[in-house]
């Protein structure tokens, strides 16, 4: 008999409810538990390839899927071998769904759009990590043409300021040195709450009642939805993590407006320098989809020079995946190879400005948090080595280090 093992798959959010979820679920025996993501056909791939992998492996375990993608099509993921229970995203976070009972029904899903709020769960131990995740925020309310999130994960639903800080105190109490603010639309927290808070008002909050904190870092956000007191954090708050990850997806304003997004290139522009203005030397990532449709060369090129002139090291890039159901898979397609030709090349210039951040690092010193004995990533959220004969560190340490190399992937630094 064997504790239940989790597969994650997708956002840092998947990753907190994994932990909420591997705690409901402790009591219980050969029990795989599949946590799904929806955003590309190539995570539902994933996932299915290993449901089957572990039914092939360990045919006598129960396979529950649970996650985005079950949400959105439960038909589809029951039917696959070894699946005995299928979850919605609601369902997954209670503990009465991974009772002995409850385990013997081959299906609880329930209408997600209906969610009116964010229930509230304590995870004080993320396996294998040295830094934790708090969801903040769960659900979208906007309409991106590409994307069929909101309905796996429905309205925007915002935690309370008392609930995040008491999962931050406890984290900290926990041994955690730093904690990621995490969210589906997280720059929407607070807009269902009394008196509309911002995000920056509740990040206040955070590091003024826990002041133990030494790391606070937020996931991803919306490039015109960073608000006043996140630009004076930036600016003001060491504790605050000279880090900003922009959900950008194209640098094309045409592109931008099929997408439905809310921000054009020039405002994304202007975050970028004034997030460099306020805190030099922050780390700047995005989210960016190679291949949307109707994207010809021209429309290309304008995505592709204009991150070549922001030059951001942390980019994360896509080819587009059609999403059954959502207004872009409708429209006039760019076929794959093509797609995928294009992601190549919009992450070779994320790894040339990968390369020219990191250089400017060489001489200086770095704060890391250590994940294993070789390796931590600095404040910037740059992926560190210590040199080999030094790599003798625990893992949630904090090391003072002078960078003496770099390269596309990162730095090699000494302690000081």
């Amino acid at each position: 008999m064997t504790k239940p093992e989790i597969l994650t798959f997708g956002c840092r959010l998947n990753t907190w409810e994994s932990e909420v979820m591997r705690e409901h679920a402790a009591p219980l025996e050969d029990v795989i538990i599949v946590n799904t993501c929806a955003v590309t056909g190539e995570a539902e791939r994933q996932a299915r390839q290993a449901i089957r992998r572990a039914h092939r492996d360990k045919p006598g375990a129960r396979i529950v899927v649970t996650g985005c993608a079950a949400q959105i099509d439960p038909d589809r993921w029951a039917a696959l071998p070894g699946v005995v229970r299928v979850l919605g995203n609601e369902e997954k976070l209670k503990a009465e769904s991974w009772s002995a009972s409850a385990m013997q029904e081959a299906r609880a899903v329930s209408d997600i759009m209906a969610a009116k709020e964010t229930a509230a769960h304590l995870v004080t131990e993320f396996a294998g990590r040295t830094r934790a995740f708090v969801q903040v925020q769960q659900g979208c309310d906007h309409r991106c043409t590409f994307c069929i999130i909101p309905f796996g994960r429905g309205p925007s639903r915002s935690a309370p300021v008392g609930v995040v800080v008491e999962q931050v105190r406890a984290l900290v109490d926990a041994g955690y040195r730093e904690i990621v603010l995490t969210g589906v639309d997280m720059t929407s927290w607070g807009g269902d709450l009394p008196g509309k808070p911002l995000l920056g008002q509740l990040c206040r909050r955070v590091l003024a009642l826990v002041p133990q904190l030494e790391r606070l870092r937020l996931s991803s956000v919306d490039p015109v939805e960073i608000d006043e007191d996140i630009w004076r954090l930036l600016a003001e708050e060491p504790r605050f993590m000279p880090y900003l990850h922009l959900s950008l997806q194209a640098g094309s304003d045409l592109i931008l407006k099929r997408m439905k997004r809310r921000h054009l290139a020039e405002d994304a522009a202007r975050v970028i320098a004034r997030a460099r203005s306020l805190r030099p030397g922050i780390g700047i990532g995005a989210d960016v989809i190679a291949g949307f449709p109707t994207e010809d060369d021209a429309l290309f090129e304008e995505t592709r020079a204009f991150l070549a002139e922001q030059s951001i090291p942390y980019l994360h890039v896509f080819p587009y995946s059609e999403r059954p159901g959502t207004p872009a898979a409708r429209m006039r397609a760019v076929n794959v190879p093509e797609r995928k030709a294009r992601a190549a090349c919009l992450r070779d210039v994320g790894a040339e400005a990968a390369k020219v951040y990191f250089e400017d690092f060489v001489g200086q010193n770095v704060r890391v948090l250590m994940e294993t004995p070789q390796s931590g990533h600095s404040e910037q959220f740059a992926p560190v080595r210590l040199k080999a004969e030094e790599a003798d560190a625990q893992a949630g340490e904090i090391i003072d280090m002078r960078v003496i190399e770099a390269s596309a992937t990162g730095l090699l630094a000494e302690r000081i």
